[in-house]
């Protein structure tokens, strides 16, 4: 079983629980810690500028950076989690709130994607992923609305299959939004890309 590295946010958390196991490493960025102390999960780490979390708990680590830097806490976290071997990355609390944040995780996410690895941005409710050059497969039984986007850049050989709206070996463009809005069929279906990045959004029932 593949290792995880759990990070939280400190976007809008909707409750959605997290339970890591022996070799997972969690990260709080920033005051993502309080959401973890809600749960009673100590953390790690704790990574970045400090600015939003009022007091620095005892008995954790902490690594401080400066308020002036070109990377958000949580790619901060991201580049730990990857310098320290783990390919899974599972992100609460990174949507929500100012919509300025949450664009820069969709980018978190693309660059996880782009160095190897699989990054999630979780909630009770949906689901975001990237992928690149690559398959995400969904299981059976599932009627749930998927939505897929090409961001920065063209998407080339892109298919969707098992779901309502089908697409075989197509360009997807990041300025026209015809992967929005698909629906699952209760069979397995599968996105994939030939060359470039998606972002994948799964939406429950």
């Amino acid at each position: 079983m593949s290792r995880i590295c759990y990070i939280f946010a400190a976007g809008q958390w909707d409750g959605s629980q997290v339970s890591p196991a022996k070799g997972d490493y969690v990260i709080a960025a920033d005051a993502g810690y309080l959401y973890l102390k809600t749960l009673g999960i100590k953390p790690d780490l704790i990574v970045g500028d400090m600015d939003s979390l009022d007091e620095a708990p005892a008995g954790v680590q902490i690594t401080k950076y400066p308020s002036v830097k070109d990377d958000t806490d949580t790619l901060l976290a991201v580049k730990i989690g990857l310098d320290k071997g783990y390919k899974e990355f599972r992100i609460f609390a990174g949507t929500g709130g100012r919509l300025d944040h949450t664009l820069a995780n969709l980018q978190v996410l693309q660059y996880i994607s782009r160095r190897g690895g699989q990054g999630y941005l979780v909630s009770n409710k949906q689901v975001i992923t990237a992928i690149t050059n690559d398959t995400m497969r969904f299981p059976k039984d599932c009627y749930d609305t998927v939505s897929v986007f090409a961001l920065g850049e063209t998407a080339e050989g892109v298919s969707i299959s098992g779901m309502e709206y089908p697409l075989r070996n197509a360009k997807m463009d990041p300025y026209y939004p015809i992967g929005v809005s698909n629906k699952l069929t209760g069979k397995s279906a599968t996105v994939s890309v030939k060359r470039g990045t998606l972002v994948i959004i799964w939406t429950k029932s």
